[in-house]
């Protein structure tokens, strides 16, 4: 698995019972939302060192020096959340409206990772946080105010709603079936939704699960096997009591 510790920024890979841990980038490099390449030989993430915006980056699942993939592509606040396709050849990302971005200068783009040609997909304006589909025909993606999950089909260049509500961190299924997700508010939980009939399932609460609060919010995802996974905030808190003598 890989992982960014917080709030150090810094990513780690190590085996799924946490042995071999093993730093892979370091300071002044701020690193966030990495992602396994299909055949888990590179992690994408993004990047950002001190008074820069966020770039993508891609670098060697063994470590090496993280090669920045992108520029500024998707708006002066920075570039977001890459997404393998399912063959590995590309990368969709695109903006962040939660730090400034205009909704209507949201697109999601696409990286040729042999060639680095990044082009826009037609039809996908106002979409951001992309999720290719593991058959390579969709990407499921939040609309600019996070109230919608929409899919987009690469065919027809269509978007369609599939769900609503304080929508965060979209994951496809192994299967390609069903996309999860979790929301926030006052009751937040996990749910998904399959792309046959749109129908729409509340798999667990997340009310009572102490979540911490990253760099990008309240994560959630998928292992492998589709279980749930949460940041969870594992902290203490310490309630000290002084004495003090008027001199």
């Amino acid at each position: 698995m890989a992982y960014v510790a917080y709030p150090e920024g810094t990513l780690w890979r190590a085996n799924a019972d946490g042995s071999e841990r093993r730093q892979l980038t370091f300071p002044p490099l701020q690193a966030g939302l990495p992602r396994w390449s299909p055949d888990n030989t590179q992690i994408a993430f993004v990047g950002a060192l001190p008074g820069k915006q966020w770039r993508i980056y891609l670098m060697s699942s063994d470590g090496g020096t993280p090669q920045q993939i992108t520029n500024a592509e998707s708006g002066n606040e920075g570039d977001f959340d890459p997404i393998w396709s399912a063959d590995g050849s590309s990368l969709a990302f695109g903006g962040n409206p939660i730090l400034g971005e205009a909704p209507r200068k949201l697109v999601i783009r696409v990286l040729d990772v042999e060639t680095g040609r990044i082009s826009a997909l037609p039809g996908s304006e106002g979409l951001w946080s992309p999720r290719w589909s593991p058959d390579g025909k969709y990407v499921a993606a939040l609309s600019s105010d996070s109230a919608k999950l929409m899919l987009y089909e690469l065919r027809t260049h269509e978007q369609v709603e599939i769900a609503s509500g304080d929508i965060n961190y979209p994951t496809w299924s192994r299967t390609g079936g069903s996309v999860y997700f979790d929301t926030a508010g006052n009751d937040p939980g996990f749910f998904r939704v399959h792309i046959r009939d749109r129908k729409i399932e509340r798999l667990v609460s997340l009310k009572d699960v102490h979540r911490s609060v990253g760099t990008f919010g309240t994560w959630t995802g998928l292992a492998p096997d589709d279980s749930l996974l949460v940041q969870r905030d594992a902290g203490a808190g310490e309630i000290y009591a002084l004495d003090w003598e008027a001199p």
